[in-house]
């Protein structure tokens, strides 16, 4: 089938590429037009694995091209709406560029069109594209609107595309529910090349579920802000740990095996970050507050992930005393492994806050220092983990970055001013890394020193002593 992309983020260009990747033939536009320059010229601007090679491939066999959204509306029998909503001051998400894309679809094309929202969108979007599509078309087009939230991770968006759980349809009409079960046949029946896996024949087919426009529409947003509730609340119970003493893996790996509540997310840390889940509260907010909905669940959600970075430097301040003056190590930007994006990162506000201080910071990241330069010039940008570390005061771990697992710590040892790793995501044990001659600070547990120490009378045996000596 002949299908159009309008834009080439992170969803609109792997929506792209994958729909190749599986038979269709796929043209994709991008208004950006550096952006647009690279892909016609076969270069990446963004960072996603598989991607490059996916759309390297398609290319070659001429079914994904790269142009114009004028010519993408000519193009496609069906038009994947992929463009960006970012928030508004008031959390409102930004359909402007949806709305262009409308009118653009409404005077331009002809014959049948239908009409997919894939980004992220409020409810009843759909019936304002509707209206949209009726006011400013001419009777030479024909038109359905339907609504297909994307799932995508992004570090594993590909995979995500091309194997997910399940495949989200909202619309009214039936022919524009066929048309989209002859888009995603090849995925649901799981019969395509795939350019990750050697063998997928053992894979579960998806769910494909059909509802009306507006449940699809509020799918997304419902998932991705349950989500981002099960991390603020396992970060209050890593607050509850850090006061009591216990350690918050165990409890969160006890309640993770309820199949009720499952261990995805359940991962404290610094907060969550990115384009997605920041954006989606709020504008689920802002859906639930226009509605007559009372929504301050949600709003305590945002507010303790927005205390979480705050809550990381009073850490820091803690074991460095003064910050003013300190070499600090900052390992990680993105604001998750295996992307290049810092759009809401975490490490941006927590940067920020150090610099506020006068420390130094000293950044490594592999795939984000030139998009975190231009918003933090005043870091010192590392080309790799050793060079960051070296006379630090601290080493903060900010991204769960795979290559931090493999350090040679006796290496660190040897190069830093203190001895002393602020693990933000948790990606060691204190043991660990206290075997190597650090000090070692995580979130939720007890330090290594003090889980060493035996209590006796209900009371640090190290306290006891003090007592003792100095009564």
């Amino acid at each position: 089938m002949k299908l159009s992309v309008i834009g080439a983020g992170y969803v609109g260009l792997t929506t792209a590429a994958c729909l190749a990747q599986i038979g269709h033939d796929v043209f994709c536009s991008e208004s950006d037009v550096e952006k647009l320059s690279k892909l016609q010229n076969g270069l990446m601007p963004l960072f996603e694995p598989h991607l490059e090679d996916v759309i390297k491939g398609v290319r070659k066999v001429g079914r994904l091209r790269f142009g114009s959204t004028e010519d993408a509306i000519a193009w496609g029998d069906a038009i994947f709406i992929c463009v960006g909503t970012p928030p508004l001051a008031n959390g409102d998400a930004d359909l402007s560029a949806i709305e262009g894309v409308a009118r653009s679809i409404a005077k331009r094309a002809s014959g049948y069109r239908l009409v997919i929202e894939k980004s992220t969108v409020p409810v009843q979007t759909g019936a304002q594209l509707l209206k949209h599509l009726s006011v400013h078309g001419a009777s030479r087009l024909q038109y359905d609107v339907a609504s297909n939230p994307e799932f995508l991770r992004e570090g594993t968006s590909v995979e995500d595309f091309l194997h997910p759980d399940r495949i989200v349809i909202g619309a009214d009409s039936p022919r524009a529910v066929g048309l989209l079960r002859e888009i995603y046949e090849p995925i649901v029946k799981q019969k395509f090349t795939c350019p990750i896996h050697s063998d997928c024949a053992k894979r579960k087919e998806p769910v494909f579920l059909v509802t009306d426009t507006g449940s699809a529409e509020l799918i997304k947003h419902a998932s991705n802000s349950f989500l981002a509730m099960k991390i603020s609340f396992i970060n209050m119970v890593a607050n509850l740990c850090e006061a009591v003493g216990a350690d918050v893996t165990k409890v969160a790996e006890g309640m993770g095996l309820d199949p009720r509540i499952g261990s995805a997310f359940l991962n404290p840390g610094i907060g969550f970050g990115g384009f997605c889940f920041p954006k989606d509260v709020q504008a689920f907010i802002r859906i639930a507050e226009k509605s007559g909905c009372d929504f301050s669940l949600l709003r305590e959600v945002e507010k303790i992930n927005q205390r979480r970075v705050e809550h990381f430097i009073e850490k820091i301040r803690k074991e460095l005393w003064v910050v003013r003056g300190k070499k600090i190590a900052v390992w990680g930007l993105a604001f998750k492994p295996n992307t290049d994006d810092i759009r809401f990162a975490p490490s941006i506000t927590l940067v920020t806050g150090l610099l506020a201080e006068g420390a130094a910071v000293r950044a490594y990241d592999p795939e984000a220092a030139e998009k975190a330069r231009a918003v933090l010039p005043e870091v010192t940008y590392c080309t790799d983990p050793y060079r960051a570390a070296a006379g630090a005061d601290a080493i903060l771990i900010v991204t769960e970055w795979d290559e931090f697992r493999h350090m040679d710590w006796n290496r660190l040892l040897s190069i830093v001013e203190q001895p002393l790793v602020i693990d933000g995501r948790n990606v060691f044990t204190p043991e660990e890394i206290s075997q190597h001659g650090f000090r070692y600070i995580s979130i939720g547990r007890v330090d290594a020193l003090a889980s060493q120490l035996p209590i006796v009378g209900g009371e640090l045996e190290a306290d006891k002593n003090v007592h003792e000596a100095t009564a």
